[in-house]
């Protein structure tokens, strides 16, 4: 492995870290105030796009780089937050009326 890949893997790792304690966030607060939907959906757009570069240099190459496994993994960590986000926006929603 390379040092470029390391380093995108650590990020992805450092990066990936933070997405449990969210989900842990709205899990207890059962609340949508605070959280920023567009914030989670730019990192989302984000990881997808480095997924998007890492899919089309292993269709160039046959070579398909460790970080797919991460960014696959952090991809599916902010879609479970922002699904929480939903819900916890609909509780809101309904608590706000009535």
């Amino acid at each position: 492995m390379s040092i470029p890949q390391f380093c995108e893997i650590a990020m992805l790792c450092l990066f990936g870290c933070s997405w449990p304690f969210s989900i842990a966030k709205s899990l207890r607060a059962k609340t949508a105030k605070g959280k920023s939907v567009v914030f989670e959906l730019l990192v989302l757009v984000g990881y997808f796009i480095g997924l998007f570069g890492k899919l089309y240099a292993y269709r160039q190459t046959g070579t398909l780089a460790y970080s797919v496994w991460f960014y696959m993994a952090d991809i599916l960590m902010v879609s479970v937050d922002l699904i929480l986000y939903c819900i916890n926006a609909r509780r809101d929603k309904l608590a706000a009326q009535g």
